[in-house]
């Protein structure tokens, strides 16, 4: 299942994905500091999820390394 589509142009600078990774990380620890244990929890794994996938295992697709003049397309 796939909830993060790494293949929009969004996530292709590593400043975006960083600070995704950094933003979750930050709300899991305002969660444990609350002492709110099920949604420190929650937002761990999550920050987990986003870490793997937009930094460990991030490849971006052949369409979304050429810019748009290469491939011919127009902008509408």
């Amino acid at each position: 299942m796939k909830i993060i589509d790494t293949d929009h142009p969004f996530y292709r600078p590593l400043w975006r994905r960083l600070l995704l990774v950094v933003v979750c990380a930050a709300w899991t620890a305002v969660e444990f500091y609350n002492n709110e244990q099920t949604w420190g929890t929650i937002f761990l794994v999550v920050t987990a999820y986003v870490f793997a996938n937009l930094i460990l295992f991030f490849k971006p697709s052949a369409a979304a390394e050429k810019p748009v003049e290469e491939t011919g397309e127009t902008k509408s």
